[in-house]
């Protein structure tokens, strides 16, 4: 069975209570997040104990804190591949001369 601490070391964008975050950090002193929502910057910090002590309801990781209960979804961003790009200027430039 996976853990939180396992599934936030593969990860590079989490869902905090429905918000996206992108800024965040994962190491022995726990997690820091950091993210907008609006124009309010929210911070959540969570221990290590904390993070022990989530549990998994769906895709959905449930941590306790002292604010109250959070549901966390680790994500894998993407981005397109520049390879494909930076191939088909140089192809249409030739094209035309």
């Amino acid at each position: 069975m996976t853990t939180l601490s396992q599934a936030l070391e593969s990860c590079d964008m989490l869902l905090v209570d429905g918000l996206h975050a992108f800024d965040f950090t994962f190491d022995k002193s726990g997690l820091s997040i950091e993210l907008m929502d609006g124009r309010a910057l929210k911070k959540y910090n969570f221990s290590p104990e904390q993070i022990g002590a989530a549990r998994l309801e769906g895709t959905d990781w449930l941590i306790s804190a002292d604010t109250g209960e959070h549901r966390l979804v680790c994500m894998s961003a993407f981005s397109a591949s520049d390879e494909e790009d930076d191939d088909a200027p140089a192809e249409e430039s030739a094209d035309r001369q």
